[in-house]
């Protein structure tokens, strides 16, 4: 089976790259979320668990960035230089996952105090989650699209005929 090359990085270098660039950000993202939401139910927006939510945000966005600034110069700009993507969904599902740096990098940003300052508590928590919602779904679709056989794009086409 032809393989994205989402589908590759994360398969080559077992089981290394299956948890510096799946298991670690998701965990993080799940984390992130869970303790969100008993945030948000519970109304506590100080604490041990606000504070646990906190650090996690950090480190994920500051994970993340890293993560894109290693996979985009070595990956993402070669393969578009030399034409290498294997069909649409490839870029789908690479550029998907790279785009997750635009929410966690401003998750961490958020609870570094460097931005959105002058919202209140509330409105802070809510850009919060829907920061760490916006990359659950691009997340989820660079997944989806990740596991597409990128062979039966090409063969689609000829069913038309």
């Amino acid at each position: 089976m032809n393989m994205t090359h989402y589908m590759s990085l994360l398969a080559d270098n077992q089981p290394w790259n299956l948890i510096l660039f799946m298991a670690i950000p998701v965990i993080f993202a799940e984390t992130i979320t869970v303790t969100e939401f008993i945030i948000l139910f519970t109304k506590k927006l100080n604490g041990p668990l606000r504070a646990f939510n906190r650090v996690c945000s950090i480190l994920a966005g500051l994970y993340f960035t890293g993560v894109f600034l290693y996979l985009f110069p070595t990956a993402f700009v070669p393969l578009t230089v030399n034409g290498e993507w294997h069909t649409w969904v490839d870029v789908v599902a690479v550029g998907f996952y790279l785009s997750g740096v635009l929410f966690l990098l401003p998750l961490a940003l958020l609870d570094l105090g460097l931005i959105a300052r002058k919202r209140s508590e509330e409105g802070r928590l809510k850009l919060h989650f829907m920061l760490i919602s916006g990359f659950l779904v691009v997340a989820h679709i660079a997944m989806i699209f990740g596991m597409v056989n990128p062979e039966i794009i090409n063969g689609m086409a000829g069913m038309n005929h």
